[in-house]
């Protein structure tokens, strides 16, 4: 046999067991077995505490367990790189959101969403800027003279290039304020900013109501505005920042993924299970009117279109910020 036919045979033979593949994996009950939620972050913040409440609901409409496992550090890029990496079984699934393409645009990160098989958009999370009780600063736009005056910079608690990081790069942005006038202080998840806003180590923290809504609720932590086109009615009486006079709207969207790979089958039987568990009322009312979140259920081709659209955005938004490759 020649060389080149030899060739055309291998080539047209991998592409026989690759369809064969993933025809039979197509034909196998699923799913069988406990799944995988990795979250790239640690107990207590917000993305824990929202999947958390959605897998448990879910997991009553795949007939099997889901286990949320925590994976954090390097910028959430630990937890995705175990996911990127997996079985495309469907059976390891990703709970992220922005986080993976602010690590990629940032250069933390040597893969965007586009690594990945999108299952369903979830819900979008109103960001709050917070601080402790007690410091001398109650309203975000308050925020920039305080800077100003002080001798020595304010401190600001980030999860470098996660969506606090750019949260409040962009905050500057909008309200003047120079990054060198400030100092970030890192850490590597919601929790740890929290335990240190409540110790007076920083001065603010960009939280929510799933990571500190009992603490706003307590006096412990004061949320100085919304960054919602509304009002909350977790926290009616705090004024949106846009009703302070800082143009910004900021959410967070999370969303599942899994390995890029995943037959097509056993994504849409995942995004099936996300639908009900979200339809369910109890749950709904939890996630919008607890957690300040707002549930919009885009399953598969939709929610691939959304994250190309909100990748765009963030380019454009990462350059003007100096967040960048």
């Amino acid at each position: 046999m020649r060389k080149g036919s030899r060739s055309t045979l291998k080539g047209w033979l991998g592409i026989w067991l690759c369809a064969w593949s993933l025809t039979t994996l197509a034909d196998k009950p699923f799913p069988t077995s406990d799944i995988t939620l990795v979250v790239p972050f640690g107990p207590g913040g917000a993305t824990d505490v929202l999947f958390r409440a959605i897998a448990a609901e879910a997991q009553n409409y795949l007939g099997t367990p889901i286990e949320v496992v925590n994976i954090a550090g390097s910028a959430a890029t630990r937890g995705s790189q175990v996911v990127k990496d997996a079985a495309a079984d469907g059976y390891t699934l990703l709970g992220s959101h922005q986080t993976i393409d602010l690590a990629y645009l940032a250069g933390a990160s040597a893969y965007s969403h586009h690594a990945f098989a999108p299952v369903a958009l979830i819900t979008r999370t109103v960001n709050i800027p917070a601080t402790y009780a007690g410091h001398p600063i109650l309203r975000a736009s308050d925020i920039p003279e305080l800077v100003a005056k002080q001798t020595q910079p304010l401190l600001f608690g980030v999860i470098p290039q996660s969506t606090d990081h750019f949260f409040w790069l962009h905050f500057f942005h909008q309200t003047g304020i120079a990054t060198e006038a400030v100092e970030f202080v890192h850490y590597p998840d919601t929790g740890a900013q929290v335990a240190a806003l409540l110790a007076h180590e920083i001065d603010f923290a960009m939280l929510n109501l799933p990571s500190a809504g009992s603490l706003f609720a307590a006096n412990a932590l004061t949320p100085l505005g919304v960054a919602g086109e509304t009002r909350l009615t977790g926290l009616p009486e705090v004024a949106t920042l846009k009703e302070q006079g800082i143009e910004m709207v900021n959410t967070t969207d999370r969303g599942v993924f899994v390995p890029l790979t995943t037959a097509p089958e056993r994504l849409a039987i995942l995004a099936n299970a996300f639908e009900q568990a979200l339809a369910q009322p109890a749950l709904a009312h939890t996630i919008e009117h607890v957690h300040g979140s707002l549930i919009d259920y885009r399953p598969l081709s939709s929610y691939a279109d959304y994250l190309n659209q909100q990748y765009a955005l963030l380019q454009s938004l990462s350059e003007s910020v100096a967040f960048k490759r």
